[in-house]
């Protein structure tokens, strides 16, 4: 797995791409700000669980006092933990084709 996670939204939906680098994972960061594809957040160590937040957001969240700022921070580390596990899952193709067995199929009318 990826050391590092890129968390950005898109559609009003968290997403995060991993990589290896925290310079590729600064790189796609990056690219998200200059296209506008999604609002970029920050970037996820996985090894020292510290979270960065994108520049922008680094500035708004420097206002806050440090209690919200710790809780904000908190709360991105714990939905960035949820998708690198939901990525982790392995998708069992057994029962993907059993569940394909199990639907049920439509009757033909014959006229």
């Amino acid at each position: 797995m990826n050391r590092f996670s890129v968390l950005y939204t898109l559609k009003k939906q968290y997403h995060h791409l991993s990589f290896s680098t925290r310079s590729e994972a600064e790189a796609v960061l990056e690219k998200i700000v200059r296209r506008r594809r999604g609002v970029p957040i920050g970037i996820y160590d996985a090894k020292t669980e510290l979270f960065f937040w994108e520049r922008n957001r680094q500035k708004k969240n420097s206002e806050l006092s440090f209690s919200k700022q710790a809780k904000e921070e908190d709360a991105m580390i714990t939905i960035v933990q949820n998708l690198r596990r939901q990525a982790e899952v392995p998708v069992d193709e057994e029962l993907i084709e059993l569940d394909i067995m199990l639907r049920p199929m439509p009757r033909l009318l014959r006229s």
